[in-house]
């Protein structure tokens, strides 16, 4: 058993990153002190930003959400050829480079494309639209809904499950009373994740979508023109954002579950 002594050597070892990790937030605030962040939140182009983001990000969220936890659910409980290779596309777009996942969405859903092409003869194009802006959010958000969920699933005790369908509950019934309800906390994280990822998409949005500006596009824009000052205001609005998606999943976290 270590000593408390033998355990500062960890302490010290984190407090490097941590120091590291704090550092750019403090340089960041000390050094943009005479930014007019007030002015710059009045801005119709700042505004319009916030308000495409925060109308777009809950969207993909839902999206996200309707079809990513039952394929968590069901890659917690079946096994089938093949398993690994479906983990596999879930993960991929959380480790392709956001760029190159935007590229492969022009690829499959630009203007001159077969479905880009039909979908903007109806008048619904699929990129320079908000529509373009929900798919790149999906396409990089989604798999934290579907990774955590499963986690959440995967912890639930399967004897649970199977008394209910003794009890006459068919498959939708057993999921919707007893595994969701046991894997709440790790479900309602995943979508707190999944929202905050798609609201702070940059690379795929900046490909499919450049325009109408979300927050992180607007944030480039204003870095062009005016420097590091110009984006502080729309930082601000993430940082906050950010908080308050690292306080709801702690919280989550110490949600009780069904099984507890």
């Amino acid at each position: 058993m270590r000593t408390p002594r033998e355990r500062h050597v960890f302490a010290v070892l984190g407090a490097v990153l941590l120091a590291y990790l704090l550092y750019p937030f403090f340089a960041f605030f000390s050094g943009t002190r005479g930014a007019d962040v007030t002015g710059d939140l009045r801005s119709p182009e700042t505004q319009e930003a916030v308000v495409n983001s925060l109308v777009t990000a809950p969207v993909a969220t839902a999206i996200a959400a309707v079809f990513g936890v039952p394929l968590a659910y069901f890659l917690a409980r079946a096994e089938f050829r093949g398993k690994g290779v479906v983990e596999a596309v879930v993960i991929l777009p959380l480790v392709l480079p956001p760029v190159v996942g935007g590229s492969m969405l022009l690829m499959g859903f630009g203007r001159f494309t077969t479905v880009g092409g039909a979908a903007e003869a109806v008048g619904v194009p699929l990129t320079d639209s908000l529509v373009g802006v929900v798919l790149a959010q999906t396409f990089v958000s989604a798999p934290f809904v579907v990774i955590t969920s499963r986690a959440g699933f995967s912890s639930v005790d399967e004897h649970l499950e199977q008394a209910s369908r003794t009890m006459g509950h068919g498959p939708v019934a057993t999921f919707w009373n007893v595994s969701l309800p046991s894997a709440r906390s790790a479900v309602a994280a995943g979508v707190v994740l999944t929202f905050a990822r798609a609201v702070g998409e940059f690379g795929a949005t900046m490909m499919t979508a450049y325009n109408p500006r979300t927050m992180p596009t607007r944030i480039w824009v204003d870095f062009i023109a005016g420097g590091i000052d110009g984006v502080v205001a729309l930082s601000l609005v993430l940082i906050v954002i950010s908080t308050t998606v690292i306080v709801a999943v702690q919280r989550l976290e110490k949600v009780p579950t069904v099984r507890d």
